[in-house]
């Protein structure tokens, strides 16, 4: 690949970085407007679109979906054939054309008009016939395309996406969205496990491995290895916890001690003070423990302090 290649790859990010950044000033009242009418609509947001503004508009309705606001996408062709049904009073429909005179579209705007659901418009040209039929109008207008013929829709899908995340995102502050509700929507994801699941349904509860701060260091590497969680909790005659003993606390030892080690015991190498966490934190709570200290695991303890688990970074990843 030859450095003009590269280039042009540069070149088509910078202009649409531009093109994005442009939307700024353009932004008024209009979009204010738009927010409202999503906010007090009691049916759904319907995103309509042909072509690649289309599939720009699909990806909108998802990302709204995701964050709280009921949304779908639906070809305006299909509502000629008995689509229009899925489309009530009480919903607002987001149309998106770039040129504002996309004939199919068009022709899909006096049903709406007919049946008073506002329009929130989404084009290039203020002026267009989209324009003046829109409750509100969002311009996404672009000086020139990314591609080098100004052809191909680059720069304008750019900013159709860009004006749908900025609503999303405008919405998500005004319904003051938390992750919590996110992960409703995402119960099968990732984001969804760390969010909705708990430290006691990943933690390890049974045949712990616990040593008290006097066992030896050479008694304490068995009861880690046999643990398979590279580490033993310490806990003295009383049950209270003291410290942890790590595979990276005995590599330590070996380093600092070399065969003096062997006559050391447990509190002489442990971590102290270990990291502890609920049975009822979620996953993302133990994800960002692990990481702000750069630990590997976290002792659970319950309301009364007594250890009842251990949770490590490969069961919040798994």
């Amino acid at each position: 690949m030859d450095n003009d290649t590269i280039k042009y790859a540069e070149k088509c990010f910078r202009d649409e970085a531009q093109a994005i950044l442009n939307l700024i000033p353009m932004l008024d009242d209009n979009f204010t407007q738009a927010v409202k009418l999503i906010m007090e609509c009691k049916g759904k947001v319907i995103v309509t679109g042909v072509g690649k503004s289309g599939h720009v508009g699909e990806k909108i309705a998802a990302t709204l979906a995701s964050l709280g606001t009921p949304s779908f996408f639906l070809n305006p062709l299909d509502a000629y054939h008995g689509d229009l049904g899925m489309v009530a009073t009480d919903d607002v429909v987001m149309a998106i054309s770039y040129s504002g005179y996309t004939d199919e579209l068009l022709r899909f705007i006096p049903l709406l008009i007919e049946r008073k659901i506002p329009i929130i418009g989404i084009s290039g040209n203020p002026d267009s016939l989209l324009a003046r039929y829109s409750a509100c109008h969002l311009n996404i207008r672009v000086d020139h395309e990314a591609d080098p013929l100004n052809l191909a829709p680059t720069s304008s899908t750019a900013t159709t996406m860009a004006m749908g995340d900025a609503l999303a995102c405008a919405l998500v502050y005004e319904r003051d969205f938390k992750a919590q509700d996110f992960a409703q929507f995402h119960p099968g994801g990732s984001l969804g496990k760390r969010l909705l699941s708990r430290a006691r349904d990943y933690m390890v509860s049974d045949g712990l491995p616990i040593v008290s701060p006097t066992t030896s260091v050479m008694d304490a590497i068995v009861t880690i290895s046999n643990g398979k969680l590279g580490l033993a909790i310490v806990m003295n005659h009383e049950g209270q916890l003291v410290g942890i003993i790590t595979d990276g606390d005995v590599r330590r030892a070996i380093q600092r001690y070399r065969n003096e080690m062997f006559g050391l015991m447990v509190t002489d190498i442990m971590t102290p003070h270990p990291k502890t966490i609920r049975p009822e934190a979620s996953l993302n709570e133990v994800d960002q423990i692990l990481r702000r200290y750069n630990i590997h695991a976290l002792v659970v303890t319950d309301e009364s302090d007594h250890v009842v688990g251990i949770i490590d970074s490969f069961r919040v990843m798994s």
